[in-house]
């Protein structure tokens, strides 16, 4: 792998676009190609076997892609996939699940943190581990919010049934007093102002991109692979569904123009 060769990302749909946007932040000379498995999204209510099996046919893919670094920019597989698959490729793997703890911990003063993620990730206990993993004493209390993902991937992240719907999916966590709430998919952040504003400006939420993408970061600088100004980044946007839905979707939810999503086969 060189400094040239691109990152690889991919999560079910636009969830991880949150990841590319961080990124585009803290990592903005870096080439990068996303994959959007948007024919199978979302992933959230899928057995283990399924998402193990989906995973082991993107991560090949994006290999062959040239990517030097691949972040599983999705909440469930990072917390499904992601223990059994991370030593088995040459490329590197990052998920969600540690980087998020971590930066959880970090921002928690009372150690009462608030998770929501898909079904699949509440019951999977990833997160609950690595957070317990780094602070005994941590609470942790976990709500499972299954109707974050269709909403975002239907486009309706400021509508008022969404509003309704976080209402209700976070009413058990606010009566908890948690002063921390982590998000544990990708989607979520694309939900951050109606988060905030049910459970108020005392509570910190929690998005674990900002966390991954240091942790990139550090492991390119280490490797010496980390890309120079020398060219301008190229993101290369790949979908398993419809390119032009992909497309106007992530340009209103990224906050800049998506015009080359492609569609590819991965099986």
């Amino acid at each position: 792998m060189t400094p040239a060769s691109p990152l690889g990302v991919f999560d079910s749909g636009v969830g991880g676009l949150t990841v590319i946007s961080e990124l585009m932040r803290q990592l903005p000379n870096e080439d990068v190609i996303y994959l959007a498995d948007t024919a199978r999204v979302p992933y959230g209510g899928r057995s283990p076997e399924e998402i193990i099996k989906i995973n082991e046919e993107i991560i090949p893919f994006l290999i062959d892609q040239g990517a030097k670094l691949l972040i599983i920019a999705c909440g469930t597989s990072s917390a499904i996939a992601y223990p059994l698959l991370k030593d088995k490729y040459k490329v590197r793997l990052i998920g969600m699940v540690e980087p998020g703890a971590r930066a959880a911990l970090a921002a928690s003063r009372s150690g009462r943190v608030g998770l929501i993620a898909t079904v699949g990730t509440v019951h999977s206990h990833a997160y609950q581990r690595a957070l317990a993993a780094l602070k005994k004493d941590v609470q942790v209390f976990a709500q499972p919010c299954p109707l974050f993902v269709p909403l975002v991937e239907g486009g309706f992240v400021a509508a008022e049934e969404t509003r309704r719907v976080v209402k209700e999916c976070l009413r058990p966590l606010i009566k908890e007093e948690i002063d921390t709430l982590l998000l544990g998919c990708t989607h979520y952040p694309h939900l951050f102002k109606l988060l905030q504003e049910r459970v108020g400006s005392r509570v910190a939420i929690v998005d674990p991109a900002v966390e991954v993408v240091r942790e990139v970061k550090q492991l390119l600088r280490q490797a010496g692979t980390l890309k120079d100004k020398s060219s301008r980044p190229d993101y290369k946007y790949l979908v398993t569904g419809s390119p032009v839905q992909f497309q106007d979707l992530g340009s209103r939810l990224l906050g800049r123009p998506i015009t080359n999503a492609r569609q590819v086969k991965i099986v």
